[in-house]
């Protein structure tokens, strides 16, 4: 009798199974549109706090398939997690899918444990800007550009003009400033099993396999078989969403018909849309 009652319970409340919270981070980080909110820290939030509010868990795993983005966003993400983790007390295992790199692998250092799939793709632990120059297309056409300033240096790096030695030292600089913070970061939640590899930190990146043998990760495994594994057979992975709006959309992301309302708006997703997928083809995906 007893049985059949515990079978009309939801599975979340069955004391025979062991329940994980999953939150799937997926996306290029930090390009928001309305129409697609990438990864962010206000994306991200309210389901991380969901996840790691369930009292009877006992971790937390994160799906991590992102090629990167912001470096900012991707830190912020970072250290919500870790903050959650050691507030609840709970481990947080990192699984990841087609690819954990750059900023993508910076959130996925917030795990205790990471696992990837041999094919996954895991690194590029670097600091990467690109743009395009057009110095001579404005004479062509027959337009004069004009730009005021107060600041001798509050225009740099003009697509406009002839690439300025002294602008891409500055840049260079920024972004080596950057690349510490991220080696930093690597060597304190990695440091104790990484590899002296010396392209460790050159921006390269590496199937699973070869980020296992390097200490990037910690094993081969998907997130079933893992949770099987550390936690009986009746684990149960939970998948936890961000919340839905009015309109059925998940949190944060705009009415499809108020960007089109706005040509601006529409330019911006295009060209947001385009960076993204160069992120993901970077990797070749």
């Amino acid at each position: 009798m007893f049985d059949k009652l515990r079978k009309l319970l939801p599975k979340a409340l069955r004391k025979d199974k062991t329940v994980i919270p999953v939150v799937r981070l997926q996306g290029a980080i930090g390009m928001v549109t309305p129409l697609r909110p990438g990864l962010s820290l206000a994306s991200v939030s309210q389901p991380l706090e969901k996840a790691f509010a369930m009292k009877e868990a006992p971790a937390v795993a994160l799906i991590v398939n992102s090629p990167g983005g912001s470096p900012v966003q991707s830190r912020l993400i970072f250290k919500r997690i870790r903050d959650l983790a050691e507030e609840k007390e709970k481990d947080v295992l990192v699984f990841v899918e087609d690819v954990a790199a750059s900023g993508g692998y910076m959130i996925a250092l917030a795990g205790n444990e990471i696992y990837a799939d041999p094919s996954s793709i895991v690194g590029s632990i670097g600091v990467v800007a690109a743009g395009f120059g057009f110095p001579d297309l404005l004479k062509k056409i027959g337009v004069e550009r004009r730009v005021y300033t107060a600041g001798e240096k509050k225009v740099i790096l003009d697509p406009f003009k002839e690439a300025d030695p002294d602008d891409i030292e500055f840049l260079k600089g920024l972004q080596q400033e950057i690349h510490e913070v991220f080696i930093d970061m690597v060597k304190s939640r990695r440091g104790d099993i990484l590899s002296d590899d010396e392209e460790l930190f050159s921006g390269k990146f590496w199937t699973g396999g070869k980020a296992r043998e390097l200490g990037l990760i910690d094993e081969i495994g998907d997130l079933r078989g893992v949770l099987k594994k550390r936690f009986g057979d009746k684990a149960e992975p939970k998948l936890i969403s961000a919340p839905r709006g009015l309109f059925g959309r998940k949190s944060g992301v705009g009415v499809a018909a108020q960007l089109l309302e706005s040509q601006s708006g529409l330019a911006d997703e295009m060209i947001s849309s385009l960076e993204a997928r160069a992120l993901w083809q970077r990797y070749g995906l």
